[in-house]
């Protein structure tokens, strides 16, 4: 009588196992994309920040450029108020154009080129270019495990009854692939 019992407990207990492991993978690996997703805004913000500095070296350079200048003051406000991939996607294409609309006014101001604290900015800005790309490749890595741990068998079960839903990528927009060409 008592391995009737027995039998059926054992099963019981493997299902809860492996719906209690099925469930913590789902959390952790929610939390790795969510941790991948914060460093991305972290660099963003590092370049949001750099910006307005930069800004104000080429201001005191070229104060009736305020066409350009006015661009980048939009783009940082529209960064600011992203909240979702896409929009810091969207964001970042308007920072990279307003960007090269800067660079174009660097052009023709030589002695701007050459001033210590605009090549120190440009320094610091390429390095956090470089930091964005990096960690939006570790966050899209990220995404893309999570997303195919949630539509795997017998996890996507789990992933339906605790709301584990499918994240975004950080995408860029087309015309944002190629690197517009700087030259100082």
């Amino acid at each position: 009588m008592q391995k009737k019992f027995l039998i059926p407990l054992v099963i019981i207990i493997m299902i809860v196992a492996l719906f209690a492991g099925s469930y913590n993978n789902l959390a952790v690996s929610d939390e790795k994309v969510t941790s991948a997703w914060a460093q991305v805004e972290n660099q963003l913000k590092r370049r949001a920040d750099l910006i307005p500095n930069l800004v104000e070296v080429v201001k005191g350079y070229a104060s009736h450029e305020k066409e350009v200048l006015t661009g980048i003051t939009e783009a940082r406000t529209k960064f600011n108020a992203a909240n979702t991939p896409d929009e810091y996607a969207e964001a970042n294409a308007e920072f990279n154009r307003a960007l090269t609309n800067l660079y174009a006014v660097v052009e023709n101001y030589p002695e701007l080129k050459a001033n210590e604290n605009f090549s120190e900015l440009q320094y610091e800005l390429a390095g956090t270019e470089n930091r964005i790309a990096t960690q939006r490749m570790r966050y899209n890595e990220t995404v893309e495990s999570f997303n195919t741990t949630i539509r795997r068998f017998p996890t996507n079960i789990i992933a339906k009854m605790f709301g584990f839903e499918k994240r975004q990528y950080f995408e860029i927009s087309p015309e944002d692939v190629e690197v517009p060409e700087v030259n100082f």
